[in-house]
């Protein structure tokens, strides 16, 4: 039996659409890559008195262990806190602080104490769409104890030209993840 050619284009060029779309994976275009972070600072200031506590790791990720400081505040007292992030690995020392202050409508500092009642932390600045952003607030205590405050920052870059942040947690990826133990005394 002798077959005729296929004579539809239409058909054709249907058949041949869904192959390409079925083929094509939606790429995901992110505009920023993360921050290399050797250095976090937390100022906490009352009474017109501040301590810094901090994180370092001069060498980056592998090599020595970081240092990170142990968080010693008074209990039920409210603190301002700020933040300060710097890459000691450049000549001269990169401020990143300054770079998330521009870039804030793609970055979340997220403060999580463990217990919840160790500390209670509001955010003192905004994006340009009204969404936290967390290098300034305030730091309430709780009673006398100890725990952990994880300090994370998040990254979270526009994806395929539209912004990813939307004021929780889960768009983007860790700039920084550090634990710090806290004791209230």
């Amino acid at each position: 039996m002798l077959r005729k050619p296929f004579k539809s284009p239409f058909l054709l060029s249907l058949i041949l659409g869904f192959t390409v779309i079925a083929c094509n994976k939606e790429s995901i275009d992110t505009e920023d890559e993360n921050e290399l972070i050797t250095s976090v600072k937390l100022n906490f200031t009352a009474n017109g008195s501040t301590q810094t506590f901090a994180y370092s790791d001069p060498d980056g990720d592998g090599g020595k262990a970081p240092t990170v400081s142990t968080i010693s505040l008074k209990p039920n007292t409210t603190y301002t806190m700020t933040i300060e992030i710097l890459d000691e690995s450049k000549n001269p020392v990169s401020n990143i602080t300054n770079e998330v202050a521009t870039e804030k409508d793609e970055h979340l500092f997220i403060y999580t104490p463990t217990p919840s009642s160790l500390l209670t932390y509001t955010y003192g600045d905004k994006d340009s769409r009204n969404l936290n952003v967390g290098l300034t607030g305030s730091v309430k205590t709780g009673a006398a104890g100890t725990g952990k405050l994880k300090v994370q920052l998040r990254h979270q870059p526009p994806v395929n030209g539209k912004p990813s942040k939307d004021g929780s947690t889960t768009p983007g990826s860790d700039d920084v993840n550090i634990d710090f133990n806290v004791t209230l005394q």
